[in-house]
């Protein structure tokens, strides 16, 4: 149920370095039937574990009821020069894009923030002249 809400494959990427250290660990022995699957099962187990906390985090922010215009104006008022939208979702776990996307058109026709390129390559800036 977690994975409907948290990326367990991104938390893996994120890791990629022990997946693979544990893949090869668990693979020692293979052949004769010696290997011990227990160092994957633990961490498997470790990405579940942390996959529910952000869920539980992200389910608190909700509860707190704050609106992704909120939390993504706050999270702007925190940030010094450039910024991607991409950022602001990894600053913001608690929205998704389209809430994300939202928001920041709503703080550039506010003049909050200035809008920069097109597509990808777009960032933003806070506008300290007007704020």
């Amino acid at each position: 149920m977690v994975g409907k809400y948290i990326s367990i494959e991104n938390k893996i990427e994120k890791t990629k370095h022990k997946y693979y250290d544990t893949l090869r660990e668990i693979s020692e022995g293979w052949h004769e039937q010696k290997n011990n699957y227990s160092t994957f099962i633990k961490y498997i187990l470790s990405i579940i574990l942390n996959s529910y906390r952000d869920l539980e985090s992200r389910l608190i922010s909700v509860d707190l009821k704050e609106g992704s215009y909120e939390i993504v104006r706050s999270t702007v008022s925190n940030i010094l020069g450039s910024f991607t939208k991409a950022y602001i979702l990894e600053l913001s776990p608690t929205i998704g894009s389209s809430s994300v996307e939202a928001a920041l058109k709503k703080l550039v026709e506010e003049g909050y923030i200035r809008r920069e390129g097109a597509r990808r390559s777009t960032t933003y800036t806070r506008n300290f002249l007007n704020h």
